[in-house]
């Protein structure tokens, strides 16, 4: 299996995550099952019927972010380069079509929050600009069509 790559941050949060979800919200949804329960005839129950699919959802949840640190390896922020765009790396991009410029944090497909700029290598923008070096231009080929980016900055 391949391994997750997160960074410290994206690690602690999916810890946090996991704890939540193995503390409060078991607990939180096995309450619900035992209030529907009490309601008696189960096969018109619709609250047991989504308390039951609810614990199946955390369940799913719970087993989902134990596999993802089974084969996680941590970002060494320490070895990481500005030479060229790597995962880890904060990166500065100016759309050639637009002039916008982008403040981008390139991050494993685990931690992808574009709210935060925060963009995974396999998007076509992070993936356009893997390995490559301030000053490049790279074709990023989205269902809306290509849009060309110009690499302004790299750093930690």
């Amino acid at each position: 299996m391949p391994k997750t790559i997160l960074t410290q941050e994206g690690l602690k949060k999916l810890e946090e995550e996991l704890e939540v979800l193995k503390t409060v919200r078991r607990r939180e949804v096995a309450e619900k099952i035992k209030i529907a329960l009490s309601f008696g005839d189960l096969s018109e129950n619709s609250e047991y019927d989504e308390a039951k699919n609810e614990q199946g959802i955390i369940e799913a949840r719970i087993a989902q972010i134990e596999n993802t640190l089974m084969n996680v390896e941590i970002l060494d922020s320490e070895s990481l380069t500005t030479d060229e765009v790597q995962i880890g790396n904060k990166i500065k991009i100016k759309n050639l079509d637009n002039n916008k410029i982008l403040d981008l944090w390139m991050v494993g497909s685990k931690e992808v929050d574009m709210k935060a700029g925060k963009i995974s290598d396999e998007s076509p923008v992070g993936s356009a600009c893997m390995g490559r070096k301030v000053g490049d231009q790279v074709d990023a080929e989205a269902p809306a069509g290509v849009t060309r980016y110009e690499i302004l900055e790299i750093s930690k």
